[in-house]
């Protein structure tokens, strides 16, 4: 295989087409990078904005121009020597609506559907007047109400046209004798409008293969797998061989016809077995390699997986894949760029601002505890039946009763901090979730919680096939309740530090200077060819902005005064809402307040505004305490925006002291950005770049970081060729994180094997400032190059907003290059050259405040 040099991610929607992506392949190309990483191209949903609610999985998307232009693309690619990647999604497709023919045809014929097989349904389930049917959960209010307003409609019948149901956009079609039998009598028979044709209509739909119900009834009655709690998106039985080839057809078409050279695989832990789907995948992919076309290239396709890696957890090898999409990498860049020392200070400051004292650990526990209940309560009581009727089974253990059994299997879901378990794989995770909810439980629940222990470790080979149904249900609700509870509820309820707060972090971590050496060498020895990311389009906040908010662990006190201020200014007009929802609030605004010396001009004030009240909004309700999505608390959210207004108007102390600060942290942010930057760069691995991210990026959760891309203004800022440090007293605009980011894919391009198998030998430093610089060096057959980023530099920069440090800041601090004395190093970013051992860096910062080094 040979691995992409350098990808950047695309999303393609109706607005932004496979067409609209050709004039910019130059300028991809010049910068860089080898491969186009697409956001899904199957048919979608009409006006998706991200291509996840997949329809059709026989069709490239229409709305993004088709196969037509896909290939048009891919050829484009070609002809300027790059490839093409397509993140795929196996897990699921959207259902409801009237765009899903494989579910419309569920619907119609049950049981009898020629893909009856391809979703996760449980054609037995005990609920009441569920058995042999699909719970329809897409109505607007509760079922009696939304019949009695007239809201369920026959519909069709004109010019032959399939005579169905109609609830706004979801179309409802009926089995196929009680379609004709409709036609015959006329839809006038069936009219809401009267109690005769309701009475008739109640009837039809109750010889339906399905049962319609309000959407809210979904969490506690469901019988069939969702994505998380999504509703509208529902599981694919991709493990069956047949659903496998129906939904990965033409992905693999493409990839045999050279269109596509590898793919990135959404949210594979959501699937029954991870591990075999991929080996599957890959054996698939091998067998198209020799008729792929000569300008395809050889090797093998490129195949990654999103994969949320917890602490001390590894992507299993044996998977056939080349490494995770790269949140693990985000998560160790941030853990290097904090500071430890801040970390009292910080944590002190949160439990005073929200009067809650518990690390997050036990935050995302009590999550887990709500979730499992209120959104997972189906699943949940699906998994608990299963387990129930395998202790059912054996005489020793038939005495356990349901109740006490949704205690056990409750108390380990909630103490479970990792996304799931796999076939034959570790169990140290799991073993500790047993063990504290054991320590937790009641002693009268201490014996059935080691019992229900026993069964998920899943030890006992002989008894495997048993345990099969129980395993796959646990495993697949684990991964739903660790996203749901953690990324998408105690992610919004703790705010020590945001920086450290987004998707793949633990944000009860703060710093972990030492491990990032360890982390890389362990990803060379394994997935040499990784993604590397460091903003994705599920991020919580842009990579600059979280570069910027971690200059707050090296300066707590400051903040702590700063946050204190601001609370009292803004407690008179509050109305309500939280001292912690405004503490988060006001990090929000200093990561993102935008790069320019001059005050914001009212269009860009209102522009800022416009876009906190919608993170605002999102953030309020995934928290799931003041509002929610089920439930929008609509005065709270008013005086949130209100909040916003009043802090922004230009007269406001607290808005006053805010730009201030992000004005004084902002340099030191953006030598925390570029020193990440170019560790994408240069570290083993494969520098994923997201669009638009080439400048600098105060991005915030989405729709926000998926944004147009200002393409026209990227390519008139972009100077092939120039060093970096030419850039940097207009560091603000942005060319200086582009000149970079060229500056290193070229030295990559130059000596590809360098950064693709070289060696990574962490460099030493010595010192006062030791601490304050983390170097390698990287080296295949002769060649060498040598990286070198500072971190934690706040208080050793200027007051005047520059990014040069000030006299004597490294106070006589050098690296060892590991080379032998008469070596010549050139530095990239600056064009100078050095020689000896060890560099000096208060000499090597002089004119850039990270340097590539490199021995051609």
């Amino acid at each position: 295989m040979t691995a992409p040099h350098a990808t950047m991610r695309i999303q393609f929607h109706a607005g932004f087409t496979f067409a609209d992506m050709l004039p910019h392949l130059d300028h991809l190309r010049a910068l860089g990078i080898s491969h186009l990483y697409a956001s899904p191209i199957l048919k979608a949903r009409a006006g998706s904005m991200h291509g996840y609610d997949m329809v059709d999985p026989a069709q490239v998307n229409p709305e993004l121009g088709g196969e037509d232009a896909l290939r048009a693309l891919s050829e484009a690619l070609r002809a300027r020597g790059m490839g093409l990647i397509v993140d795929i999604v196996p897990n699921h497709m959207a259902v409801g609506g009237h765009e899903n023919r494989w579910w419309l045809d569920v619907l119609a014929n049950g049981r009898k559907s020629a893909f009856a097989g391809v979703f996760d349904i449980d054609w037995a389930s005990p609920v009441p007047g569920l058995r042999g049917k699909v719970l329809v959960p897409f109505l607007g209010r509760p079922y009696g109400e939304a019949l009695a307003a007239g809201e369920i409609r026959p519909t069709g019948g004109e010019a032959g046209s399939p005579i169905a149901l109609r609830h706004f956009d979801h179309l409802f079609p009926l089995r196929p004798e009680d379609a004709e039998a409709v036609r015959c009598e006329g839809l006038a028979a069936y009219d809401p409008a009267t109690p005769d044709g309701r009475g008739r209509l109640h009837a039809l739909l109750e010889r339906q293969h399905y049962r319609l119900a309000w959407w809210r009834a979904a969490n506690d009655m469901i019988n069939w797998r969702r994505f998380f709690d999504v509703s509208e998106l529902a599981g694919l039985r991709v493990e069956d061989a047949d659903v496998f080839k129906a939904t990965h057809e033409t992905l693999l078409r493409l990839y045999g016809e050279g269109v596509v050279d590898g793919f990135r695989v959404d949210h594979v832990d959501g699937l029954a077995d991870p591990e075999a789907y991929c080996r599957r995948l890959r054996r698939r992919l091998a067998g198209l390699d020799p008729q792929r076309p000569p300008q395809a290239g050889t090797g093998r396709a490129y195949l990654v997986v999103e994969k949320i890696l917890a602490p001390g957890e590894q992507l299993p090898r044996g998977w056939g894949t080349d490494g995770t999409s790269g949140y693990d990498f985000m998560n160790e860049v941030l853990l290097l760029l904090h500071a430890r020392s801040g970390e009292a200070s910080l944590d002190a400051l949160w439990r005073e601002i929200s009067g809650d004292g518990r690390d997050f650990a036990a935050i995302e526990r009590e999550a887990r505890g709500e979730l499992l209940e209120r959104n997972f309560g189906a699943s949940f009581e699906a998994l608990c039946r299963a387990v129930a009727l395998l202790l059912q089974a054996d005489p020793a253990h038939r005495d356990h009763g349901m109740t006490s059994l949704r205690r056990a299997l409750r108390g380990v879901l909630v103490c479970f901090r990792r996304y799931r378990t796999y076939e034959a794989g570790e169990t140290g995770a799991l073993d500790d979730a047993i063990a504290r909810a054991t320590a937790d439980a009641h002693p009268a629940d201490r014996d059935l919680t080691r019992l229900v222990g026993e069964i998920l470790r899943d030890r006992d080979a002989p008894a495997r096939r048993r345990r099969r149904a129980v395993l796959r249900k646990f495993r697949q609700l684990s991964v739903s309740l660790a996203a749901k509870a953690g990324e998408d509820t105690a992610f919004y309820r703790y705010g020590r530090i945001l920086s450290r707060i987004d998707v793949g972090f633990d944000p009860g971590r703060l710093a972990a200077e030492d491990a990032f050496h360890e982390t890389a060498k362990r990803r060379l020895a394994t997935y040499p060819a990784a993604l590397l990311a460091t903003a994705t389009h599920d991020h919580k906040r842009g990579e600059d902005l979280r570069a910027r908010l971690a200059v707050l662990s090296e300066a707590p006190a400051l903040w702590a005064g700063i946050v204190r201020s601001a609370l009292a200014d803004t407690e008179a007009g509050a109305d309500g809402i939280s001292r912690a929802d405004r503490a988060t609030l006001f990090q929000m605004i200093v990561g993102g307040w935008p790069l320019s010396e001059a005050p914001l001009s009212e269009v860009d004030r209102r522009g800022f505004a416009d876009r906190l009240k919608t993170w605002q909004v999102k953030a309020l309700r995934e928290a799931k305490q003041h509002s929610s999505w089920e439930s929008p608390d609509a005065a709270y959210e008013a005086a949130a925006a209100a909040c916003i207004d009043r802090i922004l108007d230009g007269a406001s102390p607290a808005g006053a002291v805010l730009s201030a600060t992000a004005q004084r942290i902002a340099p030191a942010g953006a030598v925390n950005g570029l020193a990440q930057c170019l560790l994408k760069l240069t570290a083993p691995g494969v520098p994923d770049i997201y669009q638009g991210c080439d400048l600098w990026d105060f991005s915030f959760v989405d729709p926000d970081n998926r944004r147009p891309v200002d393409w026209a203004r990227r390519k008139a800022s972009f100077a092939p060729g120039e060093p970096p440090a030419r850039h940097l007293g207009a560091w603000r605009d942005g060319r200086v994180k582009q000149a970079l980011i060229a500056a290193a894919l070229a030295a990559r391009a130059s000596s590809p094997d360098v950064f693709a198998t070289g060696r990574y030998d962490p460099l030493a430093a010595g010192g006062a400032r030791q601490r304050h610089v983390l170097a390698f060096a990287r080296s295949f057959r002769g060649r060498t190059a040598v990286t070198v980023v500072p971190r934690a530099v706040f208080a050793m920069l200027p007051d005047g907003g520059g990014l040069s440090f000030t006299d004597g800041a490294w106070d006589g601090t050098t690296v060892a290059t590991g080379g032998p004395a008469t070596a010549i190093l050139r530095n990239v970013c600056d064009g100078r050259r050095f020689t000896g051992p060890s560099l000096d860096l208060g000499e090597l910062f002089r004119e850039f405040p990270v340097a590539l080094l490199v021995n051609w």
